[in-house]
């Protein structure tokens, strides 16, 4: 029963404090007026929620992640398989699904459906959990009668998809580990070293070498004002932050990272490899051209390719064929244009889809797996700036002191 502090003044008007536990403040009133008090403030007493229960809070708000849209979509496909109501099968999923975000969400789908909504128009409710993509397979497997196959394709391209990001990660983490390790040896040395040896050649009151006087200026402004230096770097990222969400931002930013050193030619083909498997998913599954490109559009998760692709279906609308609004987008290598001219000719532009998203999978494994030693020479190159600038303005002015000592 909830707890409330209440102030107030007894029948002889002396001010009176305390609490009660009442079902509603109302109720709590009524008590105390009972009483021969006269409340004059009522206020619920609400317990800090302990750690346990602040976790719980936070699982119950965390959107699933595509491990859990996989297994939903596995799970649902085995049901459907099995000849199980589709009511009946969300029913099971929503008791056995661990995200309970999730959960929510696909007991709205079996109220949507009992109202008489199809199983797509229910997920169409829920654009935060089901894309564009995911959408429009079920929608073609309902209007098709293959649902369960359907869903079989969804679970089969967000593990691809899923495989494709844990190799970037992966990739990326001993990098990520490299620069974060340069940032902290960078604010030791300002912190902590340069400061000590300034110390010293303040001593000896001699003229130090330029490289020296800048070392030591850069780290005297750090140590007097890292405060505004840290409020900067908070705004800053808050800026950026900011930038990325407008269209301008996200499209400059999207473009510009598929030209980085290394890493862009990975994520270029990471993107093109999404594009052919979602593509090929929206083809087999009998999906509309047009509405086929505008889905992948939205899946492939890069404004400046979905700039391209909205640019082919326009193309599309307008009576041209995939091929020549391929070609003209500029986006696409000789080998892609090629396969799905082929595709056209043949009517199987769902198989040279796959053979791209194939081919394109095995060229990312293969980039992957050597990032590192691509990464290696540039990281060298900074990790040499940093001794080479250490040694001319710490080691140099040193020299200098010991030679002078000598000639004493």
């Amino acid at each position: 029963m909830p707890r409330f502090d209440y102030k107030g003044r007894d029948q002889g008007g002396s001010a009176i404090s305390g609490y009660l536990e009442a079902n509603s403040a109302d109720s709590a009133a009524n008590q105390l007026l009972n009483s021969g008090v006269t409340p004059i403030e009522i206020t619920e007493n609400r317990p800090r929620p302990s750690l346990a229960a602040r976790y719980r809070k936070w699982r119950a708000r965390r959107r699933p992640g595509l491990d859990d849209m996989i297994l939903f979509a596995r799970q649902l496909n085995t049901l459907m398989r099995s000849g199980v109501p589709i009511i009946r099968a969300l029913n099971g999923l929503a008791d056995n699904i661990d995200n309970p975000y999730l959960q929510e969400v696909i007991r709205d789908l079996v109220v949507g459906l009992e109202s008489g909504l199809d199983l797509s128009g229910s997920m169409a409710r829920h654009p935060q959990v089901f894309s564009d993509l995911f959408i429009s397979m079920v929608r073609v497997g309902e209007h098709s009668g293959n649902l369960d196959a359907a869903l079989l394709q969804l679970s089969e391209y967000l593990e691809r998809e899923k495989e494709t990001r844990d190799q970037i990660k992966t990739a990326m983490r001993y990098p990520t580990f490299v620069v974060v390790a340069i940032a902290i040896a960078i604010g030791v040395i300002n912190f902590f070293v340069i400061p000590t040896f300034a110390g010293i050649f303040a001593k000896f009151d001699a003229e130090l070498p330029w490289q020296t006087r800048l070392l030591v200026g850069m780290s005297n402004f750090m140590v007097q004002y890292w405060y505004l230096l840290a409020a900067g770097l908070i705004a800053a990222v808050f800026a950026v932050r900011g930038w990325l969400k407008t269209q301008k931002g996200r499209l400059t930013w999207d473009h510009y990272k598929l030209k980085l050193p290394a890493v862009g030619i990975i994520l270029r083909q990471a993107l093109l490899q999404r594009f052919a498997t979602a593509f090929a998913v929206t083809q087999r599954a009998g999906v509309p051209l047009i509405q086929g490109l505008t889905v992948v559009a939205d899946a492939v998760d890069n404004a400046y390719v979905e700039q391209h692709i909205h640019g082919m279906r326009i193309g599309v609308e307008q009576g041209e064929s995939l091929t020549r609004t391929a070609t003209s987008s500029g986006m696409f290598p000789p080998l892609i244009l090629q396969m799905i001219a082929v595709g056209e000719e043949t009517g199987a532009v769902d198989e040279m889809l796959d053979n791209i998203a194939v081919f394109y999978g095995r060229e990312v494994d293969y980039r992957l797996k050597y990032l590192s030693s691509a990464l290696e020479p540039i990281l060298i190159v900074i990790l040499g700036a940093m001794v080479f600038v250490l040694a001319l303005g710490v080691f140099l002015p040193m020299w200098d002191l010991m030679a002078v000592a000598r000639g004493n």
